[in-house]
C-alpha cells in the first residue's frame, strides 16, 4: 500500500548486531512546533555503502547533522559503532569521534589554509604529531584520493570543483576513520567527473574496509556504488533496501524517483535492477 511506512528496516535477517555500525531508535527532531524527524529508526550495517534520498525538506541533511551531534534530537537513542554519545565522558566522545570522518556538501575547506594543511587540521585536534610526521600522513591521504602531489601546497581557490571534493575526502580520511559521511558528494561535478568520484569511494571502501553514509540525489551513484538504499519520507524512513527493493515498493514517489524518465536510461526495463557494486 502507498500509504504503509515501514518502522523496522527490511533486510536483516541475515544481519548480526555486531554488524551494525550506526543505529538510530525513535529518533525524533524538530525546530519549534515543526517536527521534522518522528520515531526514526534506521541500520547501517558495517563495510556496506548506504545512499540515502528523499524529496527535497525531508530532513535527510537534518538527520546526518543530528547523528554528528550537531543537531540536537528531542528523543530516541543514536549508537555508531555500539556507542552512545550520551553514555560516554569527554576523552571517550573524542576517541569516538576520531572513528568517524565527514565530507560536507561543498567541501567546507578552510580558505586560508593550503591542502595539506586542510587534511592536518583533524590531526592537530586530536592528536599531538611531529609535523614532519604530520606532512607525511597528508601526501599520503593525497595519494590516496587521486590528486597530484603538487596539489598540497594549493588553496582551495585554486582548486577544480572535483580537486575540492577530493581534498575535503582526504581530510575526511586523515584520521583512519572506520565510518564516513558523504553529503551529496558529487553535486556539482561533470558525469564523467562523479562516476570518477563514485569508483573513488567503492575503491575506498573495498580497500579501507569503510562503512560509508551517503546523502545523494545521484541516480548513477545509487545504482553503481550503494549497496542499500534508505528513503527518507513523511518524517520517517519509508524503506531501506536494494535497488531491487526500491523498485518493488509500492509508494508513488518512490516509484517515480527509481522509475521515472531520469533512471530509464539506467535501469535496465527487461528485468528490473542492477545491484550494487560491493561484489559482496
Amino acid at each position: 500500500m502507498a500509504d504503509r511506512v515501514d518502522e523496522k528496516p527490511i533486510d536483516t535477517e541475515d544481519k548480526d548486531e555486531r554488524d551494525i555500525v550506526l543505529s538510530a531508535r525513535d529518533v525524533t527532531v524538530g525546530f519549534g512546533s515543526k517536527v521534522v524527524l518522528d520515531n526514526l529508526n534506521l541500520n547501517i550495517y558495517r563495510g556496506e555503502i548506504l545512499g540515502f534520498v528523499g524529496a527535497s525538506g525531508t530532513g535527510k541533511s537534518v538527520l546526518m547533522r543530528t547523528v554528528l551531534r550537531l543537531l540536537p534530537r528531542r528523543s530516541g537513542t543514536i549508537k555508531i559503532l555500539g556507542q552512545d554519545f550520551d553514555e560516554l565522558d569527554e576523552p571517550q566522545r573524542n576517541a569516538l569521534d576520531m572513528r568517524l570522518g565527514v565530507l560536507f556538501q561543498q567541501g567546507a575547506l578552510f580558505s586560508s589554509l593550503t591542502v595539506k594543511e586542510n587534511i592536518q587540521v583533524p590531526m592537530r585536534e586530536y592528536l599531538d604529531l611531529p609535523r614532519s610526521l604530520m606532512d607525511e600522513l597528508a601526501h599520503l591521504k593525497i595519494r590516496m584520493v587521486g590528486l597530484a602531489a603538487d596539489a598540497a601546497d594549493k588553496y582551495p581557490s585554486e582548486l577544480s570543483g572535483g580537486m575540492i571534493k577530493r581534498a575535503a575526502l582526504a581530510r575526511a580520511l586523515a584520521l583512519d576513520p572506520e565510518l564516513v559521511f558523504l553529503d551529496e558528494p558529487t553535486s556539482g561535478l561533470d558525469p564523467i567527473g562523479a562516476a570518477e568520484f563514485d569508483e573513488l569511494i567503492a575503491n575506498l571502501r573495498d580497500s579501507l574496509g569503510l562503512t560509508v553514509y551517503m546523502v545523494t540525489h545521484d541516480l548513477d551513484s545509487l545504482f553503481s556504488v550503494c549497496d542499500r538504499i534508505a528513503v527518507l519520507g513523511r518524517k520517517r524512513v519509508m524503506v531501506e533496501g536494494t535497488i531491487d527493493d526500491m523498485l518493488a515498493y509500492d509508494d508513488p514517489w518512490v516509484q517515480a524517483y527509481f522509475k521515472g524518465k531520469r533512471a530509464r536510461s539506467i535501469v535496465p526495463q527487461d528485468d528490473g535492477a542492477r545491484h550494487g557494486s560491493s561484489g559482496k
